[in-house]
């Protein structure tokens, strides 16, 4: 694998590979940290982060990359610079792996077809998040072993998500049921052509769920009115304590961040112990070091 650039075709055989490689990069595994010792990785952020870039960042150290941290603010880009510009003048600096994340759908899929490094999606625009929906599935599958026959129910801002989109294409291909549910205008055409399932019935899917992905209303995206207000949003899909009692004993409740608390998760369900939201944390680093072995 050179690139990292979406889940969308990947075979199950594929994902199991890179999740099993993971497994060796938890704390204590048998993965050697000093794999990229001598390379550097360039994280290229064009949109705010602070999961994901740390994650990476975090990853790339240990096993024993320099890292170049560029955010847009303060670069060329306010001067006029253009997306291949700046990837080929980062790239002449002799990174092993570019990882980026940017506002433009495709962005990263361009800059692969112009550099000879690696390129990493970490996100691009409402199109795909490779490896927030690789270390989703890890965390499910360190809760439950193989995920055939399992339901994941995605609650939300399903129209703006790449992490949807992701999720979606990554847990159907490892055999879980996947069901997405939201108000009728964030929920896009095609959701059961990649193989999801779609409802606008919160309550009635929340006891057949055996994991639940709440996602944020992503408001920095939404160019018009999609919902009355974010208080009829989080009466009507909002995962309250009443509705996480309702819930499947030992189901588990996820969110890829950053949370509007009361609005898609009230204080007391993100904390509560269904919660692993700060296990996807944890998880990432493992997973996005398998990645960067692999892409690297």
């Amino acid at each position: 694998m050179r690139h990292l650039l979406g889940i969308d075709g990947w075979r199950r055989e594929e994902i199991e590979t890179l999740l099993d490689r993971a497994e060796a990069h938890l704390p204590g595994g048998s993965a050697s940290s000093s794999i990229l010792q001598g390379k550097v990785v360039a994280n290229l952020f064009f949109e705010d982060s602070t999961r994901t870039r740390t994650s990476f960042e975090i990853a790339a150290k240990s096993l024993g990359a320099q890292v170049l941290n560029w955010t847009a603010q303060g670069s060329s880009v306010s001067k006029g610079e253009t997306l291949l510009d700046t990837v080929r003048n980062i790239e002449a600096t002799g990174p092993v792996a570019l990882v980026i994340r940017h506002r433009s759908s495709g962005a990263p899929h361009l800059a692969a077809r112009h550099v000879r490094c690696a390129v990493i999606n970490a996100g691009d625009g409402t199109h795909e998040h490779p490896s927030q929906a690789l270390l989703d599935a890890f965390t499910l599958r360190r809760h439950w072993g193989p995920l055939d026959g399992r339901t994941v129910l995605i609650v939300g801002d399903i129209l703006h998500s790449r992490v949807a989109r992701s999720n979606i294409l990554c847990l159907t291909a490892l055999g879980a049921r996947v069901v997405v549910c939201g108000p009728p205008t964030l929920l896009p055409v095609g959701l059961k052509d990649m193989g999801a399932e779609v409802t606008t019935k919160l309550d009635e899917a929340l006891p057949h769920a055996d994991a639940v992905m709440c996602l944020r209303l992503q408001v920095e995206r939404q160019t018009e009115s999609f919902f009355p207000s974010t208080r009829e949003f989080a009466r009507l899909f909002g995962l309250n304590p009443a509705r996480s009692d309702r819930m499947k004993p030992g189901a588990l409740i996820m969110h890829p961040g950053p949370i509007n608390r009361g609005v898609e998760l009230a204080p007391a369900v993100a904390d509560g112990a269904r919660s692993v939201i700060l296990e996807q944390v944890a998880n990432g680093v493992a997973v996005r070091r398998a990645i960067l072995e692999v892409c690297s």
